[in-house]
C-alpha cells in the first residue's frame, strides 16, 4: 500500500484535489462584484471602439512553442543517453532527425 501511495499518477491525482478544492474555497469566500456595464469588454484605454475586421493569428507564436519544446525535448533525450559507440550513431541519426523538424518548423515549407 505505501509503493502504491507514492505512485505519480497517485500523487498528481491527490494534489489535483487539493488544488480543485483550494480553487472552490477562494471562490466561495472572496467578495462578489457589482455588475458593471463594461465589466466583460476587453480594455481599449476607456474607449469605445468599434470591433476590427483584423483576425488575430497565433500561428507564428505556435511554431516557436512547438520548436522550444521539440528542442528541449532533444536535449533532454541527448542528455541521458548512455556513452558508447552504438549510442553515438542513435544520437547522430535523432540529431538528424530533429534538425529536419527545425527546418519544417523554421521555413515553414520542405
Amino acid at each position: 500500500m505505501e509503493n502504491f501511495l507514492l505512485t505519480p499518477p497517485f500523487a498528481a491525482g491527490i494534489f489535483l484535489m487539493l488544488a480543485y478544492g483550494l480553487y472552490k474555497l477562494s471562490g466561495a469566500v472572496a467578495a462578489k462584484g457589482d455588475a458593471q456595464p463594461g465589466k466583460y469588454k476587453p480594455y481599449a484605454s476607456g474607449e469605445d471602439l468599434a470591433p476590427s475586421d483584423a483576425r488575430l493569428s497565433y500561428h507564428a507564436f505556435f511554431r516557436l512553442a512547438l520548436l522550444f519544446g521539440v528542442l528541449h525535448v532533444a536535449g533532454l533525450v541527448l542528455s541521458t543517453l548512455p556513452l558508447g559507440t552504438a549510442y553515438n550513431r542513435l544520437a547522430l541519426l535523432y540529431l538528424g532527425v530533429v534538425g529536419l523538424s527545425i527546418l519544417v518548423l523554421t521555413t515553414g515549407d520542405f
